[in-house]
């Protein structure tokens, strides 16, 4: 059931339609957490929701859009947390069109700057207080298109989003979060090297000076900047160089 009504909230051409299908399938979905031990059960074969488990096994995210007939999108989550017993669930409530300051604002799950996650990063190591960081893609409009890096933490069991936890250009510094903006009909980069310890990145560059202030019409420039995790902290490297990971099939090539 869960299967159709995903297919139905990304493919359907109705946009009523596919608000309709995702409210069944929230529902859905809900009470099929509520048995016993799902946790353990995967859901693999919702492919058009990304449900990313923590390393540390302590939660994980249910996140997907729905598209607008605008070209616009909104956010649908939820955290579980793990547990054998009573279901511990936390719905993730999309409140981008009121946050005024998104990378400055700290937020908690019903005030959320909805993404759709596809990586979890673990920081516990030289920090007070244990979290995550959280990278996204939160599409926009017809124009542009966003990617995130988040942070998430946990207070009192309940979790928070966001944490000044990066370093480098004054206009990182104090951020609890970074977002970026660039042109629609291209695609940016943006994933993690664990053996580096570090989040990599295309550098978002506009096409002409002239055009500095306005995001949708940046893209990649062929460089590429790095978050490397430094004591506790993620520091800015730009212009670094990327080689592709080692691989099993190398030797393989004369």
């Amino acid at each position: 059931t869960l299967k159709e009504l995903a297919y139905k909230v990304i493919n359907s051409p109705d946009q009523a339609e596919r608000y309709e299908s995702n409210a069944i399938m929230v529902r859905t979905l809900v009470r099929a957490l509520q048995t016993q031990n799902s946790y353990t059960f995967d859901f693999d074969s919702l492919k058009s929701l990304s449900i990313q488990r923590s390393p540390d096994n302590a939660f994980r995210l249910f996140t997907w859009h729905v598209m607008n007939r605008n070209g616009t999108y909104r956010f649908y989550g939820a955290i579980q947390m793990k547990s054998s017993e009573k279901l511990k669930l936390y719905p993730l409530v999309d409140y981008s069109n009121n946050i005024t300051s998104p990378q400055d604002t700290l937020l908690d799950n019903n005030h959320w700057l909805g993404s759709q996650y596809y990586k979890i990063i673990p920081v516990t190591k030289n920090t007070s207080i244990p979290y995550y960081v959280l990278l996204g893609w939160k599409g926009n409009n017809v124009k542009s298109t966003k990617k995130v890096i988040e942070v998430l933490h946990f207070e009192n069991v309940k979790p928070i989003f966001g944490m000044p936890v990066f370093e480098g250009k004054t206009a990182l510094n104090g951020k609890h979060r970074i977002i970026f903006e660039y042109n629609r009909s291209v695609s940016m980069m943006l994933n993690y090297e664990p053996g580096e310890n570090r989040i990599v990145f295309d550098h978002l560059a506009a096409p002409a000076p002239e055009m500095e202030n306005n995001p949708a019409l940046f893209g990649p420039d062929l460089s590429y900047d790095g978050l490397k995790l430094v004591n506790g902290k993620w520091k800015l490297t730009e212009n670094i160089e990327l080689t592709n990971q080692d691989s099993e099939i190398d030797d393989l090539y004369i």
